[in-house]
């Protein structure tokens, strides 16, 4: 038994009579011939049936559930359709007149797989409240799995103890809010280039990190020929990530940008690893808040002979004044993906956005496909 797409919409179920044919493995997701067998290796497409049309994919006897918080309800849609659903599955949520949260799903879940996505960005209290509501109301609804899908992980810049510069004793919040996450009820995490990989270790629960990179890649190669860019980490701690995505660019050279974190959301770019003269270099990054260090980065490898300089992000935080410094004109283009909308009025002429919605869809279908096993 196996799942084959003939198209992002449209799943096959293949089903080998060799194999046998378990209990109730065949209902809703397969149609039998006039006698009530099944030939070996036919293929049989999923009847649009009453449980698909209400949101249920099934397989093998379970189905498959997908909510969205209120942070990106539009990126969620794409996943749903992705996987071949109509959309996401109704859910309520509603806030009372102190701001307290309400969530109730409109649907029952009980045996089936729940994916939950839901970025925790902007307002971030809310959005986490709202997703630990939806995993509490899933757990007591009896979802067999609960996983929460989430492209940007809030909090995850504050994942050390003590402030090595300053002294200065700090909340590991990255950590408390992976202990909320698992006492809530959720089985699995999955998160979007997150921005301290080692968050990853502070779940005691299974946590599949993807990466926006083929995506940002394929924008990359579509605009310009591969032979004359540079990657430019904007920091040290970006360099494993900017030599994957020069790797990725055929092999493309490496540049590292040397600066110095005063303060949070503050930094002093001081010099430049590595030769731009004459190229087009590609600043690459998880995230851009303020835009204040790439911003400068992009000024310094102007000044140092480059042709041209693009943005290539992740995460479009764009707090305080980013967007005045993206549109100034130091970047030919800034490209990041969808997972954190961008309202109208933040939108600019080099802005350039790319959909991860395919990277997740198919991250939750092999999900999918591992818990049925």
């Amino acid at each position: 038994e196996g799942w084959k797409g003939d198209t992002e919409k449209e799943r096959v179920c293949v089903r080998w009579k060799s194999r046998g044919v378990r209990a109730g493995a065949a209902r809703r997701a397969s149609v039998p011939r006039a006698d009530g067998s099944i030939g070996a290796g036919e293929k049989i497409r999923v009847a649009e049936d009453e449980s698909l049309r209400e949101g249920a994919l099934s397989f093998v006897g379970h189905r498959m559930r997908i909510y969205s918080g209120s942070s990106n309800p539009q990126l969620a849609e794409d996943v749903a359709k992705y996987v071949g659903k109509r959309g996401t599955n109704k859910i309520l949520r509603k806030s009372f007149a102190d701001g307290e949260l309400y969530v109730r799903l409109e649907d029952s879940v009980r045996g089936c797989s729940v994916f939950i996505v839901q970025s925790t960005c902007r307002p971030c209290n809310d959005t986490l409240m709202e997703l630990l509501l939806m995993i509490d109301a899933c757990r007591r609804a009896h979802a067999s799995q609960i996983t929460a899908v989430i492209p940007y992980y809030g909090y995850a810049r504050a994942d050390r103890l003590i402030d090595p510069d300053k002294r200065r004793r700090e909340a590991l919040t990255s950590k408390l809010v992976a202990n909320m996450l698992s006492e809530a009820g959720v089985d699995r995490v999955v998160v979007l280039d997150i921005h301290s990989p080692q968050t990853c270790g502070f779940f005691d629960i299974p946590v599949d990190h993807i990466y926006a990179s083929p995506v940002l890649v394929e924008y990359l190669k579509r605009v310009k020929s591969t032979d004359d860019f540079v990657v430019v980490a904007p920091d040290v701690g970006g360099v494993a990530r900017a030599r994957a995505l020069a790797k990725a660019l055929d092999d493309a050279p490496l540049a590292i940008i040397d600066k110095r974190r005063e303060a949070h959301n503050e930094a002093k770019v001081l010099n430049l690893v590595g030769s731009v003269d004459g190229k087009t270099a590609v600043i690459v990054d998880d995230m851009i808040d303020t835009a204040g260090t790439i911003c400068a980065g992009a000024s310094m490898l102007r000044a140092n002979g480059a042709s041209k300089v693009y943005a290539a992000a992740t995460h479009a935080v764009f707090s305080g004044s980013a967007v005045e410094r993206l549109s100034s004109g130091v970047f030919e283009e800034v490209i990041v993906t969808d997972t954190i909308p961008i309202e109208p009025e933040k939108h600019f002429e080099q802005l350039k956005i790319v959909s991860v919605a395919g990277l997740i869809g198919e991250t939750l279908w092999r999900l999918q496909e591992l818990y049925m096993r």
